[in-house]
């Protein structure tokens, strides 16, 4: 069961070898979990330290309600898009400017949602962009989310 020792003879030539082998590597019966042991202690320090810094945004306290959390959207939401060129497309089909609104009604009846997400080229004049927004609003898509790219220029003092 454990480890034994051997006895030898108690001759000179005995106590020869055993002083030779002593100075020779034996081969390790046993696993060092000290390293592995220390490693994980650094993991679990750094995880804790870095855990709370993981939440974005700002900090607010927001009021407890008896109301439920509101179900994920069932349907693809809506998109549309001003091009660089002035074309608008309701999700990938163009449709001219006048048609806008009939249509956007049309949409706005079969979906359950009002959700809808504007995307326009950065070259199109800020005037055209609120128009369609007005669009939007008058054809029943009070929802509106401006879809944009990240890494843009920043407002702070470094300026990138």
């Amino acid at each position: 069961m454990g480890a034994g020792v051997i006895q030898g003879s108690g001759g000179a030539e005995r106590r020869g070898r055993d002083q030779r082998r002593r100075g020779r590597y034996r081969a390790m019966s046993e696993i060092n979990v000290t390293p592995f042991v220390d490693v994980m202690l650094v993991l679990l320090i750094i995880f804790m330290v870095s855990a709370p810094l993981l939440t974005v945004g700002v900090p607010v306290d927001l009021p407890e309600t008896a109301a439920e959390a509101l179900p994920m959207e069932q349907e693809e939401p809506l998109t549309v898009t001003l091009t660089a060129e002035g074309r608008l497309l309701i999700q990938t089909t163009e449709t001219p400017a006048a048609e806008l609104i009939g249509k956007l009604r049309a949409i706005a009846a079969e979906r359950t949602s009002d959700k809808v997400f504007l995307r326009a080229d950065g070259a199109i004049p800020y005037e055209q962009v609120v128009q369609v927004m007005g669009a939007l609003n008058a054809g029943g898509f009070r929802n509106i989310g401006l879809v944009t790219d990240t890494g843009g220029p920043r407002l702070d003092e470094s300026g990138g």
